[in-house]
């Protein structure tokens, strides 16, 4: 346990910068490795901006503006956002870095801490995104926000740090939406609502976590409360707003989609903001806002150069008098004060746009049943200072904790679903991985508090039971069974197999096949590279996949999986395969098919498997199969570690083991 918040802020905030600061130099890195061209078509550069100086902003930072002629190609550049601008070299070392405070379809305007060196204000420069810094601002403004709550945040706080027990209240008896609800599922949605402070949602692979999740959000908003639904990434998050718009719940979904269907783009705050009388009179404000910077550009701007010292109202006094001043003839003066006069009437219109935007964003943010947002934009000034009676956080356990603490400060009750058996977030600093920032707070309070804070869901909808009760075994007490109607799916293929092997690792009653290359297909690192491949392996897994096909098998209902990247780079030359996907095990979480084809790579003599010892990894890449799983490795090498070798075990007993290291 923590002694105290100042404790755990300061532990958060170090392993936050630690993680900024990789992320800087992975920029760096790739800065110097890609072309200008390459990096802008990747929407982390722009090139051919004109600077142009605006006025001081505040804390004295320098305002510059840059812009092209034409609309500016798209680009992932946001505001809050560190970006580095350059004229020749990008990794100069006299090369500002600024944050971006201000962007338009034809420009960005960036704030730099003193004055820039004067190539900034030339042509052809050249802008690279440094580090994606809005959200790790808002990690560190939550921190800063938590420290400070009041009311029943505060006992949330103490529940998170460990110094008070979660507090739990009966409800009486209620109807559930869903009437396809399992027993487990039942029990979740119950214990959300009897939570007072916090409740965890263990959902393992094809338990239906979502639908116990939207059913949890619908008995709140029964209850009148105001429910902030958010999930670590843009996907999960559209998800959970395609299925609270098929239950008919008032929806609306702040951010950027990561997939702008009709039903989702309707739901969206930027598409109902549109439709507001409100917001389209600031859109023609903003318009002539606008027309008033084009008129500033012919007058004089009052630059310290031509400012000498002297205040907008000296220089306006002046103007009228048609007077010089320290120096200044009067036709610059009477310039100045004309961009003076143009800047005020700006400033006026710019705020009248403001207010009624805002007025037309509260409009729908309170009348909505449910907000749905990335943890991320839940830190973001349309969601500021907006208080809920429960925050419901999706893909929990793919998120670090100061991610989550974003959407909290919002509620004094959060409920949180996930699976800590399965892949962790991604953590690019190694120290702040060891040190503990890629342990999700949905595991701590399970390691703080028990299982008396989550319910676990047991009933599975994916899994043939010859799949599902390796993993159920070693990683879920084996508590998990089988849907009915799920439990002996198996596999039908049209055709005959082409040979002796393949009829023993396509028999619809093999369910689970490992093709043993009992160390004949030795690994092998490319040049420069940390990762692994394994030809002999990436070859077998084409002749399965092509087997597959030529029995009928359709592509897209396949998928191959390797926990190495250079093995799916090779896989994906070799399998020039419409439809059919092959990733690694980070990129299929969350998903499923009815056959997996799983190439482990690693074959060595010292037994060495590398990071195959993240067990989270196996667990993924089996639960992704619905009816059959074909595994292609080396024994000898997996079986250096104890649960590989009970996994071959169960192979032995429950399916196939085929012997391919000669073939």
């Amino acid at each position: 346990m923590l002694n105290g918040y100042s404790e755990y802020e300061g532990k958060y905030s170090r392993l936050i910068e630690m993680e900024r600061e990789e992320e800087m130099e992975r920029h760096r890195s790739e800065i110097e490795n890609m072309s200008a061209e390459e990096r802008q078509s990747e929407g982390r550069a722009v090139l051919g901006l004109k600077g142009k100086d605006e006025e001081k902003g505040l804390g004295g930072n320098h305002i510059v503006k840059f812009s092209k002629k034409e609309e500016l190609p798209e680009h992932e550049i946001s505001i809050g956002d560190l970006v580095m601008v350059s004229e020749g070299d990008p990794l100069g070392q006299d090369n500002p870095t600024g944050t971006v405070v201000e962007k338009t379809r034809y420009s960005i305007s960036v704030a730099f801490p003193g004055k820039p060196p004067e190539f900034v204000f030339g042509r052809d420069l050249r802008m690279d995104l440094y580090v994606n810094d809005i959200t790790f601002q808002r990690m560190l403004g939550a921190l800063d926000d938590f420290y400070a709550v009041t009311g029943g945040k505060r006992y949330l706080r103490a529940v998170l740090l460990g110094a008070r027990e979660p507090r739990f209240k009966e409800v009486e008896e209620f109807e559930f939406k869903n009437e396809y609800l399992d027993d487990s599922q039942k029990r979740a949605v119950k214990g959300s609502l009897e939570a007072e402070d916090m409740f965890l949602i263990h959902g393992p692979p094809g338990t239906g976590k979502t639908t116990a999740l939207i059913e949890t959000i619908e008995q709140h908003v029964e209850r009148d409360q105001g429910v902030l639904a958010t999930a670590d990434s843009n996907v999960a998050v559209d998800n959970l707003v395609d299925f609270l718009n098929e239950r008919g719940v008032y929806t609306v979904r702040v951010g950027h989609p990561a997939r702008v269907t009709e039903t989702l783009r309707e739901h969206t705050l930027d598409f109902m903001v549109e439709k507001k009388e409100d917001y389209k009179e600031a859109q023609e404000l903003w318009s002539k806002a606008e027309e008033l910077s084009e008129k500033q550009d012919e007058h004089l701007f009052p630059s310290s150069k031509w400012r000498r010292g002297m205040s907008n109202r000296k220089i306006k006094n002046l103007a009228e008098k048609e007077r010089s001043g320290r120096g200044v003839p009067p036709s610059k003066i009477k310039e100045m004060a004309k961009w003076i006069d143009l800047q005020e009437h700006k400033k006026r219109v710019i705020k009248k746009a403001k207010k009624l935007e805002d007025k037309a964003v509260d409009d729908i943010m309170d009348n909505a049943e449910v907000i749905c947002t990335t943890n991320s934009t839940a830190g973001s000034d349309v969601m500021k200072d907006r208080d809920f009676d429960v925050v419901v956080i999706d893909e929990a356990t793919q998120a670090t904790e100061p991610s989550c603490l974003i959407a909290m400060n919002h509620a004094d009750k959060v409920v949180m679903a996930g699976d800590h058996k399965q892949l962790p977030p991604t953590i690019l600093n190694q120290k702040a991985k060891e040190e503990g920032l890629e342990e999700t707070l949905f595991e701590r309070m399970l390691d703080v508090h028990g299982d008396d804070i989550k319910e676990m869901l047991e009933v599975q909808y994916r899994m043939n039971t010859d799949i599902m009760d390796f993993p159920s075994e070693e990683f879920y007490s084996s508590e998990l069974v089988a849907a009915e109607g799920v439990g002996d799916h198996k596999i039908q293929f049209s055709k005959e197999p082409s040979d002796e092997l393949m009829e023993r690792t396509m028999d619809p009653e093999n369910v689970v096949v490992f093709l043993d290359s009992e160390g004949e297909w030795p690994e092998k690192s490319r040049a420069g590279s940390k990762s692994k491949e394994n030809e002999k392996e990436a070859e077998m897994v084409e002749k399965v996949v092509k087997e597959c096909i030529d029995l009928g098998f359709n592509p897209s209902d396949m998928g191959v999986i390797s926990p190495y990247d250079d093995q799916v780079d090779l896989l994906n030359r070799k399998l020039d395969t419409k439809d059919l996907e092959i990733k690694t095990v980070d990129g299929f979480q969350g998903r499923e098919k009815e056959i997996i084809i799983l190439s482990f790579v690693r074959s060595n003599e010292d037994g060495n498997i590398g990071f195959l010892e993240d067990l989270r990894r196996l667990n993924v890449s089996i639960t992704r199969a619905r009816k059959k799983i074909i595994m292609v490795g080396d024994s000898t090498t997996l079986k250096e570690n104890e649960t590989y070798e009970r996994l071959l075990d169960y192979i032995e007993e429950r399916g196939e083991v085929v012997t391919v290291g000669q073939s």
